[in-house]
């Protein structure tokens, strides 16, 4: 069965982004070893333009599939970029998205456990989410790995790893790494049993 896996970056605090969407100071300490790693370590992760700049190819190793809210989607979107990851099978999740503004990104407006558990069960390699708190909450559950960037910021406020109700869930650490960046990158697995 393939697995879900929530990829993201968060602040010491656990915000993905600032209250307005603000991203970009967690982007500000990107340096050659960390984005080095990060292209070695998950390759299909890289936008289609970072893939160009790097030199990447159209083959994927870990993941075929990429799902995101609607938040998540829009930066792209309001730069241009209608189809982020065309290496991968898009989904934008979204209620208030009518129409995909690209015929590479599919806009899913049903119940997105669904739509994870029918893409479990189908032949290929993992499952990317991507983002947001929203859909990262509805899809908790599913979710059998965390890798998690935690960026040396404190934001004090914002849009948090999950937006969800309160129902603890235990994950084992897998692996950790550091960078001289301040970054470092935590390895969860879902727990069974």
């Amino acid at each position: 069965m393939r697995k879900l896996t929530y990829f993201i970056a968060t602040t010491i605090d656990g915000f993905i982004a600032g209250p307005g969407d603000e991203f970009g100071f967690m982007m500000s300490i990107l340096d050659d070893e960390y984005v080095a790693a990060l292209i070695e370590s998950y390759p299909d992760t890289v936008s289609a333009r970072g893939r160009e700049a790097v030199g990447l190819g159209p083959d994927n190793r870990d993941f075929d599939t990429v799902l995101m809210g609607r938040n998540t989607y829009e930066p792209g979107l309001s730069i241009g970029m209608t189809s982020p990851y065309p290496h991968l099978r898009q989904y934008v999740v979204s209620k208030s998205l009518a129409t995909s503004p690209d015929p590479a990104v599919t806009v899913f407006s049903g119940d997105p456990v669904e739509l994870v558990r029918d893409l479990k069960q189908e032949e290929g390699k993992g499952i990317w989410l991507c983002g947001g708190a929203n859909l990262a909450g509805q899809l908790r559950g599913e979710i059998d790995e965390l890798v998690v960037k935690v960026n040396p910021f404190v934001a004090g406020k914002g849009i948090p790893l999950f937006s969800a109700e309160f129902s603890p869930q235990r994950y084992d650490l897998k692996g950790t790494r550091s960078f001289g960046n301040g970054v470092v990158m935590v390895t969860y697995a879902k727990r069974t049993g």
